[in-house]
């Protein structure tokens, strides 16, 4: 199953510095774009990465495929080969439809389409997508190499004339709920019923822009702010499409809000930053990543640095917890490792214009970028992508080690011959 988001759901009533920064209450971060690690919902830890830093592995490989006339906003592996890429032209009468395209990816070279599904008239491209987490149930999606459209659900709530799109879509890791969000409210549905499982979050200041789930928790990713939620028992019936009979009706109720991170604050006159992504890390809950993009000072200050000219557009976990991927504005695309934030690789112009979608495949072992440029870039991630970096900083401590060694015994030496 793959849920997705497009502009018709209006339409319906539903450092140079490498530094671990134990931070109780609050986050400093400094000028340019972060990465940061939080270590658990109530201790936080910060790890400031710069990107003077970064290495490309010229071991990786990586591909460009053109697709004429099919902008890419969003994508989703249904299986560790198989993926689903949305995109169009949007409302705009340019004559470019909206599609979802099933491709088969069997290596960094071979991309075959299998299937597309073309989008009702007066629809937007989907701009959001998400796929169950239950390998298993993707054959009710791509059965037989072929894409159908199960059922469609309204998950905004909009007034008169005003414009949104569904801008979020996530699973819970268990795939019992589906979190969809559009610029200023956020949804619990339960899943596969898809029916209402909490009162909608309304935000009061900032915008969504992204939300992750560990097994008890949802957080929600906004402008101005991380909002920590718990999630609410599931019911019985959650797990069944079909409902025979009467069913006991349960009373909707909000989640419980129970921890709220504010933006840092960053020094220097018209400084500010925003959050872009969180993430929590699939094998350890314990560890949630987000992404700031920041606006330097227009003063110095002493411990501040530029970590990135432009700010970051996508962002994704590989499934096995190891490898953090990112899309910038300056058209790069890069991975870090995920325990470090090591710079890996980077992949300098992976597109003209900047990514709109990142996504890892289930074996962590491909990653896909997409951008409206009509393109879409396939990277192989070798599985000793990150092992290597630890050789390389034993290798220079040892290396440092014996010239050090070396300079002492020369010294030595001399006083002995005086």
């Amino acid at each position: 199953m793959t849920a997705l988001g497009t502009r018709q759901d209006r339409k319906y009533g539903v450092g140079d510095k490498w530094e671990r920064l134990e931070i109780p209450s609050s986050v400093r971060t400094q000028s340019g774009c972060r990465h940061t690690c939080f270590r658990s919902v109530d201790a936080y830890a910060s790890v400031v990465v710069s990107r003077s830093a970064r290495v490309t592995d010229m071991r990786t490989k990586h591909i460009s495929h053109s697709l004429p006339a099919f902008p890419i906003y969003s994508c989703a592996f249904t299986s560790p080969n198989e993926l689903i890429l949305g995109g169009g032209g949007g409302q705009s009468r340019s004559g470019i439809k909206n599609k979802l395209r099933l491709y088969r990816i069997d290596s960094d070279k071979t991309f075959e389409l299998l299937d597309e599904l073309e989008l009702e008239k007066g629809e937007d491209a989907p701009m959001s997508m998400a796929a169950h987490p239950q390998i298993k149930n993707m054959h009710v999606v791509v059965k037989e190499n072929k894409m159908s459209l199960l059922r469609t659900q309204g998950t905004l709530a909009l007034k008169g004339s005003e414009d949104d799109f569904q801008k979020v879509t996530v699973f819970s890791p268990d795939g019992s709920f589906l979190a969809v969000g559009g610029t200023h409210d956020v949804c619990l549905l339960s899943y596969p019923s898809l029916s209402i499982a909490a009162t909608p979050i309304q935000l009061k200041k900032g915008e969504v822009y992204d939300a992750s789930f560990s097994t008890t928790t949802l957080v929600v990713a906004t402008t101005v702010n991380l909002l920590v939620y718990t999630l609410p028992a599931t019911r019985s019936t959650a797990g069944s499409e079909k409902v025979v009979g009467k069913q006991k009706e349960y009373p909707i109720t909000s989640l419980e809000l129970i921890r709220t991170v504010e933006r840092p604050t960053l020094p220097g006159k018209d400084a500010g930053s925003s959050f872009r992504a969180a993430r929590y890390n699939p094998k350890d809950e314990k560890v949630l990543y987000t992404i700031m993009n920041t606006v330097p000072p227009r003063t110095r200050t002493k411990s501040s640095q530029d970590v990135g000219d432009r700010g970051l557009t996508c962002f994704d976990v590989s499934p096995n917890g190891k490898l953090l991927a990112f899309g910038s504005s300056d058209y790069t695309v890069g991975i870090l490792d995920a325990q470090t934030l090591a710079p890996l690789l980077t992949i300098l112009k992976a597109h003209e214009l900047p990514p709109t979608t990142l996504r890892f495949n289930p074996s962590s072992n491909l990653l896909v970028s997409g951008s409206a440029d009509n393109t879409i870039r396939v990277v192989a991630v070798p599985t000793s992508l990150g092992e290597s970096s630890w050789s390389s900083w034993i290798f220079i401590v040892v290396a440092l080690l014996i010239i050090l060694f070396a300079i002492l015994a020369k010294q030595m030496h001399h006083v002995l011959d005086v």
